[in-house]
């Protein structure tokens, strides 16, 4: 299990899921899941064009999750935001479906872009899937602070010169990167499990952001590790390991949250250290800690 191509697949999905654990903390924040699975599941459009004309899939991956990021960020800042994710994705599988159908012998290479090939990655790939987790990792240290104020608090972040359509913009770069990295590896579905399980279960379970990052890139490469291991051993696909963990980390924060839910509201009828909204129970804020977004609070939204 440590031996041979074994040794890609480990070094491979660990870059994944620690960008993914990272990625995936704002893609949960500012309520992008939608978008988080649209693009790399319409990008696999531009792998089949780029192996039509027979140029590298991952060129075509590369151009179609940025052009797809483009036009949902254009098209939102006119419309509605899930509408423009929805045009997008049918745009691109769409085109997906007219290359896919000009030829059958790049279909097997295409359908497992849907799926991955995590078992079968090769030395070459990890070179540019760490390359582009490095960017994507560095390009969200730059922007985290008004990353941060743009998701949480908008209209402070605009009067503090955060513009949130740019905001966006880049935001929805990285997330393309980042799809176009992982989909060669993991796949579509996968990169979404794993971008929206981790980071969903970690902010349920604390309301520090750099906590809740650190614990998200924790349960994602504990996920994709133990689904590794468990698929080498039984056969069965990893892609069923990965989603179904991811649900499991993520039922499992918010039971965390629900305990602790209860706890303070018991607290607070007992006349213990909950009363007054001061206390350190699920979904409020402590002293001194405004700003910090709660571990029930919905995305973009600030818990007071």
């Amino acid at each position: 299990m440590f031996s041979g191509f074994m040794i890609n697949t480990w070094a491979a999905a660990t870059i994944v899921a620690v960008v993914a654990g990272v990625v995936g903390f704002f893609v949960v924040l500012r309520g992008s899941a939608f978008v988080a699975d649209a693009l790399p599941t319409g990008a696999f459009a531009g792998a089949a064009g780029a192996s039509l004309i027979g140029v590298n899939t991952l060129l075509g991956l590369g151009a179609f999750s940025l052009l797809g990021a483009l036009g949902i960020g254009l098209l939102g800042r006119r419309a509605r935001h899930d509408v423009a994710v929805a045009l997008a994705l049918v745009v691109m599988l769409g085109l997906g479906a007219l290359f896919l159908s000009f030829t059958v012998e790049y279909a097997p290479e295409i359908y497992s872009l849907l799926f991955g090939e995590v078992l079968g990655v090769s030395v070459n790939e990890i070179a540019p899937v760490a390359a582009l987790g490095a960017v994507c990792i560095v390009a969200i240290g730059v922007m985290y602070r008004p990353l941060m104020l743009s998701s949480v608090m908008p209209e402070l972040g605009e009067a503090r010169g955060v513009r949130a359509y740019r905001m966006e913009m880049c935001f929805l770069v990285v997330i393309a990167l980042a799809t176009s990295m992982a989909l060669p590896v993991v796949g579509a579905l996968l990169i979404f499990s794993l971008m929206i399980g981790p980071p969903a279960a970690a902010r349920s379970v604390t309301d520090r952001p750099l906590l809740a990052i650190g614990l998200s890139v924790v349960i994602a490469l504990v996920t994709v590790w133990t689904a590794i291991a468990v698929s080498y051993h039984t056969n069965w696909p990893i892609g069923f390991f990965v989603g179904t963990f991811a649900a499991v980390c993520y039922a499992a924060g918010r039971g965390w949250t629900a305990l602790r839910r209860t706890r303070a509201v018991g607290s607070a009828g007992s006349g213990g250290p909950g009363t007054g909204g001061f206390g350190t129970g699920a979904g409020r804020l402590g002293p001194g800690r405004s700003g910090e977004v709660g571990p029930s609070a919905e995305p973009g939204q600030v818990l007071t």
